[in-house]
């Protein structure tokens, strides 16, 4: 009888859900829509009401599952996977692994969604499973996760790797989280259109100015697009972002010396381009050693890191 994973990724809009072998192979994978109604308080029954009826589709019996692993936005326990909060969600003091613990009567392991990305992209990815690693989610925001000596590093109350909140500018743009100037507000796709509306306010001629004049908005890949073009303006944005990720990168490398880092989410379709900047300006920032024994690597698994690392979850917990 194989035996198998439960890995659950939780976002705002959709419920990524997979059956993972031992060996991390996606056995199926579907989703679900993430009904945010009444605080988020249907999601647990809605995830679980879906799960056993694929297992039942499948003719696969309860007793088969190893464990469900689920990675959830917000600032989370690691050891009981409560939820302080999440936002986009709603929830805040949730009690979610005792929840789906009880339903399931499965053992539950819960971590931030960002952080079971990277174990996922560490186990099956572009990781190769080295001890130590950064990774790096650029979307709409910008998420992290860290591993360090094989472990994901929480922190007391679950902020540890939220890369996207290091200040870099004192007086910058608002962010989310209520302060100034994070990564999150100049390396996310969002931080790129606000840096792009910004030019194009300071050059209404511009080919920016343009688009945003013809479309009534300007994505990241539109900046990505005209960059690639030789658009000065979008050059000089994209040079920016890189330019901030690499002293990022360069500062956290001599405080966990990683074997690699990894970038990951809707940003890195930008590709090699777009990584080339960021590990030339890495190189200029960081420490000579610490350069010789990192490498930058674009993420391999895009939306399938998160049900994956949710099954490396269970895994590394049961053999703990």
């Amino acid at each position: 009888m194989e035996q198998i994973i439960i890995g659950i990724d939780i976002g705002g809009t959709a419920a990524k859900l997979g059956l993972i072998s031992n060996e991390g192979d996606i056995l199926d994978k579907w989703q679900i829509p993430t009904n945010t109604n009444d605080g988020g308080i249907h999601i647990i029954h809605d995830i679980w009401d879906s799960i056993t009826k694929k297992i039942e589709a499948k003719g696969m019996k309860q007793g088969q599952i190893l464990g469900i692993g689920i990675g959830a936005p917000g600032f989370i326990e690691d050891e009981t996977g409560f939820i302080y909060e999440a936002v986009n969600i709603g929830w805040r003091d949730y009690p979610l692994g005792d929840l789906l613990k009880k339903r399931a009567q499965l053992p539950v392991f819960v971590e931030n969604d960002a952080n079971v990305a990277a174990l996922g992209e560490n186990w099956r990815g572009s990781g190769h499973q080295v001890a130590n690693l950064i990774a790096i989610t650029l979307g709409t925001g910008v998420g992290g996760g860290i591993i360090a000596n094989g472990r994901i590093i929480n922190g007391e109350a679950g902020l540890g790797g939220e890369i996207g909140h290091i200040i870099i500018e004192k007086d910058g743009a608002s962010c989310n989280c209520g302060k100034k100037g994070c990564l999150e507000t100049i390396a996310s796709a969002t931080g790129i259109v606000r840096q792009a509306k910004q030019k194009a306010e300071e050059f209404p001629k511009s080919k920016l100015a343009s688009i945003i004049a013809t479309n009534g908005t300007i994505t990241a890949k539109d900046v990505f697009q005209l960059a690639a073009e030789g658009d000065q303006d979008a050059e000089q944005i994209v040079a920016r972002t890189a330019d901030v990720l690499g002293e990022v990168i360069a500062t956290m490398g001599v405080i966990l010396n990683p074997a690699k880092v990894l970038i990951g989410g809707g940003v890195s379709k930008a590709g090699e381009p777009l990584l080339s900047a960021i590990r030339e300006a890495f190189d200029r920032y960081a420490l000579p050693k610490v350069n010789q024994t990192c490498e930058l690597a674009l993420a391999q698994l895009g939306n399938d890191a998160g049900i994956i690392g949710a099954a490396y979850l269970v895994k590394q917990k049961l053999e703990k």
